[in-house]
């Protein structure tokens, strides 16, 4: 089922033939050098699930992208519900993770722009945030592009202390501020 397209994109539920370049796409080195750790194939497999599951019980989720023009799955981009207990995230997170073939060619950020315009015109939802790594520029600067707002940066209470990876930056978009946006 397609949930959202654009210009050059399908966000969609996930499929079978989905699993492989996901499993692939969670093993590897560049994709996953801003997480703790790559995820083996039952993990990458167990991961997949619970996105497809949270797509049927909700109706959205971080969604399968594909191209449009080959039908080719390149990662996948959307929206994320965070345990409770992880105090930062107090509203959906929006977030992407390509294969690496198609970073630099803007799907990331013609995604997630989609993404956000569905978040506060049709989900209705008051506020989207975001987070990674301060040392992720590419993914922090999506989120300038799609037009969120950087709050602060904070310690990800799940890395350990002194971990590269333990500084984040946060961002969120307000659906007060959303009609400002240029591209909405």
């Amino acid at each position: 089922m397609t949930y959202l397209t654009t210009p050059r994109l399908i966000l969609r539920q996930w499929q079978d033939s989905d699993t492989a370049p996901f499993i692939q796409m969670c093993a590897d080195d560049d994709v996953m050098r801003y997480f703790l750790k790559k995820l083996n194939a039952s993990e990458a497999t167990a991961f997949l699930q619970r996105l497809k599951d949270a797509i049927e019980t909700r109706g959205w989720g971080l969604y399968a992208a594909e191209l449009k023009a080959t039908g080719e799955f390149i990662g996948f981009i959307g929206l994320h519900i965070h345990p409770p207990e992880f105090e930062i995230a107090d509203a959906p997170e929006i977030g992407w993770r390509l294969l690496p073939q198609y970073w630099h060619q803007g799907y990331a950020t013609e995604g997630a722009k989609a993404v956000l315009k569905h978040a506060f015109r049709k989900l209705r939802l008051e506020k989207v945030i975001s987070f990674t790594a301060c040392l992720n520029t590419p993914s922090e600067r999506v989120m300038q592009k799609i037009g969120m707002d950087k709050i602060r940066e904070f310690e990800h209470p799940r890395v350990p202390t002194g971990h590269p990876l333990q500084t984040h930056v946060l961002y969120e978009k307000l659906r007060s501020d959303y009609l400002h946006i240029p591209f909405c």
